[in-house]
């Protein structure tokens, strides 16, 4: 299957009963006097070109884990703007609601082809699915004042750049795969739901998003934000540049990819170390434009987006003791999810679908760790090599199933699936997903 796009043809390949493209440019490669710069546009193409290789991940810490296989782990590189598009199109004419995947892993590792993603259940019922990379580290969140007299007096955010790059991207070409570019929804988990949050919060995204899932990560709740303001991350970056021994912007994008990378992750450390509660310094910056005031503070003003949400948090998610399952103590993320679908009542929105994943996934004793639910969302238990069962398998299903209804209404519920009500403030509901 061949495609039109903005900047030239693609062509996908088969997948079952879908076509996938892989590896599609969004944006000039953030090499060289890009680096620490907002991506721009891509350049096109002569010709057909070959959709069939997933795009270079971001440099990172290799991963091993039996979570992952070199199949699914494509090169590193800092040139890794590229993104994934499966669709179920046959023809024109077709419009099929799209879902745009954005990846966790901290804001230091991931990449939108790992393992547990896959388009191909999303085709059959209906619902067009996108993953894309980012910039991540030092290359995705790295501020300085340098860079903030450079960038109209912000720098730190081209990671979420990047994202809003591919959601442009999406907006303008997405049709010619059979996609509504009216009907996005964006979803991530862990990192990726933190960048949701920070999507759903930039007066940029207006326009380009519709729906949008919070997995293990962002909500509402007061005394709990981690804002890395633009202070604080131009104060972060003088460590940068005193571990490089450099004193200019010039000589810091002069140095190798690679040099940067463990100058970033070093730095990063020595910040862990010190454990003085800002320990993931590479993460969105409120910068006062593309994020203008503090979550929470979004919230409270009303400046998020007015879509319709999901949300929610597994049993063993970040920062859950074996004490507080003993005493049926959840995590502040659960919390957070109550709170952000009552505070959108509060202001006189819509509230918000909210779940709480608890089946202890087989295997070991990890129970619903935090960040696991990918596996069940996106049908992919078969390369999973813990020992799923039948029981995994129907709990997957219905996920896909709450979570590719909302993508084409806004409203979980459907046909063969128990009722999930909105949590709200006369009835705050938390929809348990579990095994029956």
């Amino acid at each position: 299957m061949n495609v039109q796009t903005k900047y030239g043809v693609l062509k996908g390949v088969t997948q079952g009963d879908v076509e996938v493209f892989k590896g599609i440019p969004y944006a000039k490669p953030p090499i060289g006097a890009l680096r620490f710069a907002p991506p721009q546009e891509p350049d096109s193409w002569a010709g057909v070109r070959n959709a069939d290789k997933w795009g270079n991940r971001c440099i990172q810490i290799p991963k091993e884990s039996p979570d992952s296989s070199p199949d699914f782990e494509p090169p590193m590189s800092e040139d890794c703007l590229y993104l994934n598009v499966w669709t179920p199109a046959k023809g024109a004419g077709e419009r099929f609601p799209v879902a745009v995947w954005i990846h966790g892993g901290g804001f230091f590792e991931g990449h939108g082809a790992s393992m547990e993603v896959d388009g191909e259940e999303y085709g059959r019922q209906g619902v067009i699915l996108v993953s894309l990379n980012y910039r991540l580290s030092v290359f995705g969140f790295f501020s300085c004042q340098e860079l903030s007299q450079e960038q109209d007096g912000m720098s730190g955010n081209y990671g979420i750049l990047d994202q809003l790059a591919a959601l442009h991207w999406v907006r303008e070409n997405i049709e010619a795969f059979g996609g509504d570019p009216e009907n996005v929804t964006i979803f991530g988990c862990s990192a990726g739901g933190r960048s949701v949050q920070t999507l759903v919060s930039s007066p940029m995204t207006k326009g380009l998003v519709h729906h949008a899932i919070m997995q293990s990560s962002g909500g509402y709740l007061p005394g709990i934000d981690s804002d890395r303001t633009q202070d604080i991350a131009e104060e972060q970056g003088k460590a940068i540049f005193e571990a490089a021994g450099l004193v200019s912007l010039e000589e810091l994008r002069a140095l190798p990819a690679e040099k940067i990378f463990e100058i970033g992750l070093g730095a990063m450390m020595a910040v862990l170390r010190e454990g003085d509660g800002s320990s993931l310094m590479f993460v969105p910056v409120i910068d006062g434009r593309i994020v203008p005031t503090g979550y929470n503070a979004s919230v409270e003003q009303g400046l998020t987006m007015d879509i319709d949400y999901m949300l929610g948090s597994t049993r063993n998610d970040i920062g859950v003791t074996p004490e507080m399952l003993e005493n049926d103590d959840k995590a502040d993320v659960y919390k957070g999810s109550i709170g952000w679908s009552m505070k959108q009542q509060e202001i006189g929105r819509k509230p918000s679908y909210v779940y709480y994943f608890t089946r202890p996934l087989p295997g070991n004793d990890e129970g619903a760790y935090h960040g696991c639910e990918p596996w069940y969302v996106f049908h992919t238990l078969s390369r999973n090599w813990r020992p799923m069962t039948a029981d995994d398998k129907a709990l997957s299903n219905r996920m896909v199933g709450y979570w590719t209804n909302f993508m084409k209404t806004g409203n979980a519920n459907g046909a063969g699936l128990p009722e999930w009500k909105l949590c709200t403030l006369a009835e705050p509901f938390v929809l348990t997903l579990d095994v029956e």
